[in-house]
């Protein structure tokens, strides 16, 4: 197959390159190539590229940049989907949507199922609905929902709490936020056997288990041979933020079992494979 990757300088969109590439021609698309806010671009790239597949992750990911700027949260997240769906149905590819966590509220008290009612409180989780929404219009979908991202290519919160703690300071982490968390690596493996198995619909995709930000921060600085101590727990209202965080948001990966697959590892086990390569080289 012939897949485009946006976004494809991000964390995960790095990732779902080097996965694809095994099987597939794959085209690593960033804003250079085609703003996907001016649909034009995103038209004429796509009939240049003849592509099969566009794996759209391109978007605004901070929560509090889209609560104090809306406009750009549904210029990009939703309005830049819109025009990547509607230029694959006049070009004839499918597309596999990077979606999220947060178009739940955060009130369950079991982890969310791809059946479950999504009631977003923010505007990234609003806006990022909307885009699944406007996916879901074309015949030939995929829609991955992921969280807490961590893994090799860029800055994550991982990587930041493993530097800051190597360099003598402290970090403040949730304690009252548990979800999921994905090591983009396997997030991104999983999603080209999916997209490869041509089973079209929405899962939930993430390592087993649940922690929450603070447990993950923890972990990874102890695993790094530094003082989980510098890791310091705290509620999420002191951390003074303009979005609100769910306090839960744990997704049952039930789409990815009943479609056969194997679900990635647990989220330990890819832990402790990615903190080796965050340490500095002696």
């Amino acid at each position: 197959m012939r897949v485009g990757v946006t976004g494809a300088r991000g964390l995960l969109g790095q990732a779902l390159v080097q996965a694809f590439r095994f099987a597939h021609q794959v085209y690593p698309l960033n804003r250079a190539d085609a703003d996907i806010t001016r649909f034009e671009e995103v038209l004429a790239l796509l009939e240049k590229l003849r592509l099969d597949v566009v794996v759209h992750t391109a978007a605004v990911r901070d929560l509090d940049i889209c609560e104090t700027d809306p406009a750009r949260a549904f210029l990009v997240n939703f309005h830049g989907t819109r025009h990547v769906v509607e230029a694959a149905r006049r070009t004839g590819a499918a597309v596999a949507h990077i979606s999220t966590d947060a178009v739940f509220d955060g009130k369950s008290e079991r982890p969310y199922t791809e059946s479950d009612i999504a009631n977003p409180p923010t505007v990234y989780g609003r806006a990022k609905l909307r885009a699944e929404e406007v996916v879901k219009t074309l015949p030939s979908f995929w829609i991955f929902r992921v969280s807490i991202l961590f893994g090799p290519g860029k800055a994550n919160l991982v990587a930041d709490a493993v530097r800051t703690v190597g360099e003598g300071g402290e970090v403040l982490a949730p304690r009252d936020q548990t979800a999921n968390a994905t090591y983009t690596p396997d997030a991104a493996r999983k999603i080209a056997e999916v997209v490869g198995s041509g089973r079209c619909g929405l899962y939930h995709l993430a390592n087993q288990g649940s922690c929450s930000r603070f447990e993950l921060v923890r972990r990874a600085v102890d695993l790094a041979g530094l003082d989980a101590g510098k890791i310091r727990g705290v509620a999420s209202a002191e951390m003074g933020r303009p979005a609100a965080r769910l306090k839960y948001a744990v997704m049952e990966m039930t789409a990815l079992e009943q479609a056969g697959f194997t679900l990635p590892r647990p989220w330990p086990e890819a832990l402790a494979e990615y903190v080796p390569m965050i340490l500095p080289r002696p």
